[in-house]
């Protein structure tokens, strides 16, 4: 089959695509997915630089968490799924420890079924894809915080994949009383347009100066001290920036660990309408284009998601 591979850690160059790549095989909880799309998130790009390289898998990788494709196949103790479902989901448990060698860039791959969900009924492939890391993360960053109904919140980097739904699931889902976000200028009118109440432009305003204060700030982009100056008595940061990096306190950071539960619980928000996928509009990329969408996504630039569609 063919999938992109690199067999040294390194900048995007190090990607390669093959066309001999040898067709992974189910085990007994999993099923074979046909990908027909993908995203790319931070951590692929980390994870090709070396970062994890002391609990990585051996190389050669295919790199990519998520997936969104059609079940060909299922391992003989999987129960729910079934051959022709549309799936989505992030095909790796546990992002940071020993992830799996053979990703999601690539025409099948392999998946636990407790990793996958049925893919809502009113989303194309390409925003499913765009759904599983950032929302999960999304979902369980404010789960965990113990965000609820009429608590105010500030999430820094709210253009980004994970902050777009912090913003949407903390609006329509959590009940937050107020939202507030950092993003560039022209970002802002994206903020709104999600359900931002007030959308802060950091190239102008610092976000720790401002007069009102928040019960949680979600800080995606790795800015724990200067977060926690804009929490409210009783507040708390919780960041998924900066792995391994000392953060201010009061602050937790936590790492995803993936399930379809999350992705059950969002369901029912994503067929109503009430949380949407953003995807960055210089995609999708073209599957033969992963060098230039892992480029784009370094710069830190991309609004909401970096998707791979078609995948062959």
């Amino acid at each position: 089959m063919k999938a992109w591979i690199y067999s040294e850690y390194g900048g995007v160059d190090v990607l390669k695509l093959k066309s001999d790549v040898p067709l992974p095989e189910p085990a007994d909880d999993q099923v074979l997915i046909k990908v027909v799309a993908a995203a790319l998130n931070p951590i692929d790009f980390k994870r090709r630089l070396g970062l994890l390289k002391a609990i990585d898998s051996p190389l050669p990788i295919v790199p990519g968490y998520d997936v969104a494709g059609v079940v060909v196949k299922v391992g003989a103790k999987v129960k729910e799924l079934k051959v022709g479902d549309e799936v989505y989901g992030d095909i790796i448990e546990k992002a940071i420890d020993g992830p799996k060698q053979y990703g999601t860039l690539a025409e099948y791959t392999v998946a636990e079924e407790k990793l996958l969900a049925l893919k809502p009924e009113n989303l194309d492939f390409r925003q499913a894809a765009a759904l599983p890391i950032a929302v999960e993360t999304a979902y369980e960053g404010l789960e965990r915080a113990g965000f609820s109904e009429g608590k105010s919140i500030l999430v820094l980097g709210g253009a980004g994949g994970v902050g777009s739904f912090v913003i949407q699931l903390a609006k329509h889902v959590f009940g937050a009383s107020k939202v507030a976000a950092t993003s560039s200028t022209t970002k802002l009118e994206l903020l709104k347009s999600l359900g931002v109440d007030l959308a802060i432009d950091y190239t102008k305003d610092n976000f720790e100066d401002l007069p009102e204060k928040f019960d949680l700030v979600y800080d995606v982009v790795g800015q724990t001290e200067r977060a926690v100056k804009a929490l409210k008595e009783g507040g708390i940061v919780v960041t998924v920036a900066g792995i391994g990096s000392p953060i201010a306190q009061p602050s937790f950071h936590f790492v995803l660990a993936s399930n379809r539960d999350f992705l059950k619980k969002v369901n029912p928000y994503l067929e109503s309408g009430k949380v949407k996928p953003i995807i960055d509009p210089k995609g999708p990329f073209p599957f033969e284009k992963v060098k230039e969408a892992f480029s784009y996504l370094e710069t830190n630039r991309a609004s909401g998601k970096v998707v791979i569609y078609p995948i062959p």
